[in-house]
């Protein structure tokens, strides 16, 4: 199996890409030469982290008969000082939000999507760690 997607040159360092048919415009900072039209595609990869935890953890929850009212998952980024500016760590904060969900079923999904689901991790976490942080809120 292949994935393939195209990013077309727009003017200065702005590229649009085509990813199954949506749009995606990348940029940077006017300061850097941009224009600021979309985010910087580095921030894109966490993005990519956040979008593929986040369906599995809420397929498996949903799976699991959890009553999950919100679901959101937030990733920090530890970057690299020196060129080439790289992740050196992600942290993957999943807060969610629902009536008696059960703490240990979060962490089993969470765990199922980090070691055997989410490709994005598996991709990742060969370069660098990835940690992760569950807040349940009533």
């Amino acid at each position: 199996m292949k994935e393939t997607i195209k990013a077309f040159w727009l003017n200065d360092l702005a590229f649009e890409a085509d990813v199954d048919g949506h749009k995606i415009y990348m940029d940077t900072a006017v300061e850097h030469g941009g224009k600021n039209m979309g985010p910087r595609p580095k921030l894109l990869m966490m993005v990519a982290l956040a979008g593929c935890t986040g369906m599995d953890v809420a397929a498996i929850l949903k799976k699991m008969r959890e009553e999950v009212e919100s679901l959101t998952v937030e990733v920090e980024g530890d970057v690299s000082e020196e060129h080439p500016k790289k992740f050196m760590g992600m942290k993957v904060i999943y807060r969610v939000k629902g009536k008696g969900v059960n703490l240990k079923n979060v962490e089993k999904a969470v765990t199922l999507s980090s070691t055997k689901y989410c490709g994005v991790s598996a991709n990742y976490s060969k370069d660098f760690p990835i940690s992760h942080e569950i807040i349940l809120e009533e």
